[in-house]
Protein backbone atom coordinates (compact mmCIF):
# COMPACT_ATOMS: atom_id res chain seq x y z
CA UNK A 1 0.00 0.00 0.00
CA UNK A 2 1.71 3.43 -0.95
CA UNK A 3 0.55 6.00 1.21
CA UNK A 4 1.34 9.93 0.85
CA UNK A 5 1.20 11.89 3.92
CA UNK A 6 1.06 15.79 3.59
CA UNK A 7 2.96 17.78 5.96
CA UNK A 8 3.69 21.74 6.33
CA UNK A 9 5.77 23.27 8.24
CA UNK A 10 4.93 26.08 10.30
CA UNK A 11 5.83 28.39 13.26
CA UNK A 12 6.34 26.57 16.44
CA UNK A 13 3.48 27.05 18.92
CA UNK A 14 5.25 29.23 21.44
CA UNK A 15 7.19 31.02 18.67
CA UNK A 16 6.70 35.17 19.30
CA UNK A 17 5.61 36.07 15.95
CA UNK A 18 5.72 40.05 15.36
CA UNK A 19 3.62 40.94 11.80
CA UNK A 20 5.89 41.75 8.67
CA UNK A 21 6.28 45.61 6.98
CA UNK A 22 3.24 44.50 4.34
CA UNK A 23 1.05 43.59 7.29
CA UNK A 24 -0.51 40.66 5.60
CA UNK A 25 2.18 37.95 6.96
CA UNK A 26 4.79 37.21 9.74
CA UNK A 27 8.42 37.90 10.33
CA UNK A 28 10.61 35.16 9.50
CA UNK A 29 13.88 35.61 9.69
CA UNK A 30 13.49 35.72 13.54
CA UNK A 31 11.44 32.62 14.71
CA UNK A 32 11.77 28.51 14.65
CA UNK A 33 9.99 26.23 12.59
CA UNK A 34 8.52 22.65 13.57
CA UNK A 35 6.21 20.23 11.53
CA UNK A 36 2.36 20.74 11.99
CA UNK A 37 0.96 19.33 14.63
CA UNK A 38 -1.79 17.11 13.45
CA UNK A 39 0.30 16.42 10.09
CA UNK A 40 2.89 15.22 12.59
CA UNK A 41 -0.18 12.71 13.96
CA UNK A 42 -0.85 11.62 9.82
CA UNK A 43 2.72 10.68 9.91
CA UNK A 44 2.49 8.50 12.41
CA UNK A 45 -0.84 6.56 11.20
CA UNK A 46 0.97 5.93 8.11
CA UNK A 47 3.94 4.71 9.59
CA UNK A 48 1.82 2.46 11.46
CA UNK A 49 -0.38 1.04 8.64
CA UNK A 50 3.04 0.23 7.10
CA UNK A 51 4.33 -1.56 9.99
CA UNK A 52 1.02 -3.63 9.87
CA UNK A 53 0.70 -4.33 6.19
CA UNK A 54 3.86 -3.22 4.73
CA UNK A 55 4.08 -0.32 1.68
CA UNK A 56 5.57 2.60 1.16
CA UNK A 57 5.28 5.79 3.01
CA UNK A 58 6.01 9.10 0.69
CA UNK A 59 6.07 12.62 1.98
CA UNK A 60 4.37 15.38 0.22
CA UNK A 61 4.79 18.89 1.02
CA UNK A 62 4.88 22.32 -0.14
CA UNK A 63 6.95 25.46 0.79
CA UNK A 64 10.15 27.48 0.97
CA UNK A 65 13.56 25.54 0.58
CA UNK A 66 13.97 25.69 4.60
CA UNK A 67 10.84 23.26 4.87
CA UNK A 68 13.22 20.70 3.66
CA UNK A 69 13.65 20.47 7.77
CA UNK A 70 10.51 19.44 8.52
CA UNK A 71 10.57 16.69 5.81
CA UNK A 72 13.95 15.28 6.91
CA UNK A 73 12.42 15.15 10.40
CA UNK A 74 9.47 12.40 8.74
CA UNK A 75 12.12 10.66 6.64
CA UNK A 76 14.12 10.35 9.86
CA UNK A 77 10.90 8.61 11.88
CA UNK A 78 10.61 6.30 8.94
CA UNK A 79 8.83 7.77 5.64
CA UNK A 80 10.98 5.78 2.66
CA UNK A 81 10.86 9.33 0.34
CA UNK A 82 9.64 12.28 0.03
CA UNK A 83 8.23 15.15 -2.67
CA UNK A 84 8.69 18.95 -2.26
CA UNK A 85 6.96 21.38 -4.29
CA UNK A 86 9.23 24.26 -3.73
CA UNK A 87 6.90 27.97 -3.43
CA UNK A 88 8.08 31.26 -1.87
CA UNK A 89 4.86 32.34 -1.57
CA UNK A 90 2.71 29.64 -0.39
CA UNK A 91 1.04 31.63 2.29
CA UNK A 92 -0.30 33.83 -0.78
CA UNK A 93 -2.14 31.05 -1.99
CA UNK A 94 -5.76 30.06 -0.48
CA UNK A 95 -6.56 26.48 0.31
CA UNK A 96 -7.82 26.23 -3.08
CA UNK A 97 -4.28 26.85 -4.70
CA UNK A 98 -2.51 24.84 -2.03
CA UNK A 99 -4.79 21.99 -2.76
CA UNK A 100 -4.16 22.24 -6.82
CA UNK A 101 -0.35 21.70 -6.17
CA UNK A 102 -0.81 19.37 -3.60
CA UNK A 103 -2.90 17.08 -5.95
CA UNK A 104 -1.46 17.76 -8.59
CA UNK A 105 1.84 16.44 -6.92
CA UNK A 106 -0.26 13.56 -5.52
CA UNK A 107 -1.85 12.05 -8.69
CA UNK A 108 1.57 11.78 -10.30
CA UNK A 109 2.37 8.80 -7.57
CA UNK A 110 -1.09 6.88 -7.92
CA UNK A 111 -1.34 6.46 -3.78
CA UNK A 112 -3.66 3.83 -2.64
CA UNK A 113 -4.18 6.46 0.56
CA UNK A 114 -3.68 10.08 1.17
CA UNK A 115 -3.37 11.33 4.99
CA UNK A 116 -3.34 15.05 5.55
CA UNK A 117 -3.98 16.83 9.18
CA UNK A 118 -7.14 18.04 9.84
CA UNK A 119 -5.91 21.78 9.76
CA UNK A 120 -2.89 23.69 9.76
CA UNK A 121 -1.58 25.70 13.07
CA UNK A 122 -0.97 29.03 11.37
CA UNK A 123 -4.23 29.05 8.93
CA UNK A 124 -6.35 26.89 10.48
CA UNK A 125 -8.40 26.85 7.35
CA UNK A 126 -9.43 22.81 7.51
CA UNK A 127 -10.15 22.81 4.06
CA UNK A 128 -6.88 21.35 1.84
CA UNK A 129 -7.36 18.15 2.55
CA UNK A 130 -11.59 18.37 1.51
CA UNK A 131 -10.52 20.05 -1.50
CA UNK A 132 -7.60 17.60 -2.50
CA UNK A 133 -10.36 14.73 -2.54
CA UNK A 134 -12.88 16.54 -5.04
CA UNK A 135 -9.56 17.44 -7.28
CA UNK A 136 -8.73 13.84 -7.17
CA UNK A 137 -11.94 12.79 -7.09
CA UNK A 138 -11.64 10.22 -4.43
CA UNK A 139 -13.97 9.36 -1.54
CA UNK A 140 -12.48 11.62 2.47
CA UNK A 141 -13.14 11.75 5.54
CA UNK A 142 -12.31 13.99 8.30
CA UNK A 143 -11.80 14.43 11.97
CA UNK A 144 -9.81 11.28 11.97
CA UNK A 145 -8.28 8.70 14.80
CA UNK A 146 -7.35 5.50 13.87
CA UNK A 147 -7.43 3.68 10.17
CA UNK A 148 -7.86 0.19 10.03
CA UNK A 149 -6.90 -1.93 6.86
CA UNK A 150 -9.66 -4.36 5.64
CA UNK A 151 -10.47 -6.65 2.60
CA UNK A 152 -12.27 -4.34 0.93
CA UNK A 153 -10.93 -0.88 1.83
CA UNK A 154 -10.47 0.59 5.38
CA UNK A 155 -12.40 1.43 8.25
CA UNK A 156 -11.85 4.69 10.01
CA UNK A 157 -12.78 6.19 13.50
CA UNK A 158 -13.85 9.43 13.38
CA UNK A 159 -14.43 11.83 16.40
CA UNK A 160 -17.59 13.86 16.42
CA UNK A 161 -18.93 16.14 19.11
CA UNK A 162 -19.75 15.32 22.95
CA UNK A 163 -17.69 12.25 22.93
CA UNK A 164 -19.36 10.37 20.41
CA UNK A 165 -17.63 8.19 17.68
CA UNK A 166 -18.17 7.37 14.41
CA UNK A 167 -16.93 3.85 11.93
CA UNK A 168 -17.32 4.62 8.51
CA UNK A 169 -15.78 1.49 6.19
CA UNK A 170 -14.33 2.81 2.73
CA UNK A 171 -12.92 1.79 -0.39
CA UNK A 172 -9.39 2.55 -1.33
CA UNK A 173 -8.01 4.86 -2.97
CA UNK A 174 -9.29 7.58 -0.23
CA UNK A 175 -8.01 10.52 1.66
CA UNK A 176 -8.50 11.13 5.20
CA UNK A 177 -8.38 14.35 7.62
CA UNK A 178 -6.41 13.12 10.37
CA UNK A 179 -7.35 14.60 13.82
CA UNK A 180 -4.29 15.26 16.56
CA UNK A 181 -4.17 13.20 19.80
CA UNK A 182 -5.35 9.63 18.48
CA UNK A 183 -2.21 8.01 18.82
CA UNK A 184 1.38 8.77 20.65
CA UNK A 185 3.84 10.32 18.53
CA UNK A 186 6.84 8.51 18.13
CA UNK A 187 10.80 10.45 18.44
CA UNK A 188 13.47 10.11 15.22
CA UNK A 189 16.03 7.49 16.74
CA UNK A 190 19.48 8.33 15.72
CA UNK A 191 19.54 5.86 13.34
CA UNK A 192 16.51 7.11 11.55
CA UNK A 193 18.28 10.63 11.36
CA UNK A 194 21.70 8.93 9.77
CA UNK A 195 19.34 7.18 7.19
CA UNK A 196 16.94 10.36 6.17
CA UNK A 197 20.34 11.78 4.91
CA UNK A 198 20.25 9.05 2.48
CA UNK A 199 16.55 9.44 1.73
CA UNK A 200 15.23 10.57 -1.74
CA UNK A 201 14.24 13.61 -1.71
CA UNK A 202 12.84 15.57 -4.77
CA UNK A 203 12.06 18.47 -5.20
CA UNK A 204 10.06 20.65 -8.31
CA UNK A 205 9.00 24.01 -8.34
CA UNK A 206 5.65 25.79 -8.01
CA UNK A 207 6.63 27.21 -11.20
CA UNK A 208 5.87 23.88 -12.78
CA UNK A 209 2.26 23.75 -12.41
CA UNK A 210 2.03 27.24 -13.10
CA UNK A 211 0.87 27.48 -16.32
CA UNK A 212 -2.76 27.66 -17.02
CA UNK A 213 -3.07 24.35 -19.26
CA UNK A 214 -0.89 22.85 -16.66
CA UNK A 215 -2.86 20.13 -14.79
CA UNK A 216 -3.07 21.42 -10.99
CA UNK A 217 -2.56 25.19 -12.24
CA UNK A 218 -3.35 27.27 -9.00
CA UNK A 219 -6.57 29.38 -10.02
CA UNK A 220 -7.12 32.90 -9.15
CA UNK A 221 -7.42 33.00 -5.34
CA UNK A 222 -11.23 32.24 -4.15
CA UNK A 223 -9.89 33.86 -0.77
CA UNK A 224 -7.49 37.08 -0.56
CA UNK A 225 -5.67 37.56 3.22
CA UNK A 226 -6.09 41.48 3.54
CA UNK A 227 -4.39 42.12 6.79
CA UNK A 228 -3.28 40.62 9.90
CA UNK A 229 -3.74 42.15 13.13
CA UNK A 230 -1.87 40.48 16.76
CA UNK A 231 -4.85 39.73 19.56
CA UNK A 232 -5.52 41.89 21.53
CA UNK A 233 -4.25 41.72 25.21
CA UNK A 234 -6.08 42.44 28.18
CA UNK A 235 -6.92 41.13 31.22
CA UNK A 236 -9.67 39.30 32.66
CA UNK A 237 -10.82 37.09 35.94
CA UNK A 238 -12.56 33.74 35.76
CA UNK A 239 -14.20 31.90 39.23
CA UNK A 240 -13.75 28.65 39.15
CA UNK A 241 -16.78 27.31 40.69
CA UNK A 242 -17.11 24.07 42.74
CA UNK A 243 -15.34 22.21 45.23
CA UNK A 244 -10.98 22.69 45.84
CA UNK A 245 -10.78 19.06 43.89
CA UNK A 246 -13.37 19.97 41.20
CA UNK A 247 -11.81 23.80 40.73
CA UNK A 248 -8.20 22.38 40.69
CA UNK A 249 -9.10 19.72 37.97
CA UNK A 250 -10.56 22.66 36.35
CA UNK A 251 -7.70 24.55 36.01
CA UNK A 252 -5.52 21.76 34.88
CA UNK A 253 -7.54 21.78 31.93
CA UNK A 254 -7.90 25.36 31.36
CA UNK A 255 -3.82 25.57 31.57
CA UNK A 256 -3.53 22.61 29.05
CA UNK A 257 -6.02 23.52 26.53
CA UNK A 258 -6.55 27.06 26.50
CA UNK A 259 -3.18 28.45 27.74
CA UNK A 260 -1.09 25.67 26.55
CA UNK A 261 1.67 26.32 29.32
CA UNK A 262 1.56 22.53 31.00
Amino acid sequence: MKIIVCIKQVPERDAQVRIDSSGKWIEESDIQFAMNESDAYALEEALQLKEKHGGEVVILSAGPERAGTTIREALAKGADRAIQVESDNLNTLDALGVAQLLSAAAKQESPDLVLTGLQSDDMGYGQTGVIMAELMDLPHASLILNVEKTDSGITVKRELEEGWFQNIDLPLPAVLMIQSGGTKLRYATLMGIKKAKTKELSKVSAADFGASDAPGAPAAPAATLEKITQPPKQKSTQIIPGSPKEAAATLVEKLKFEVRII
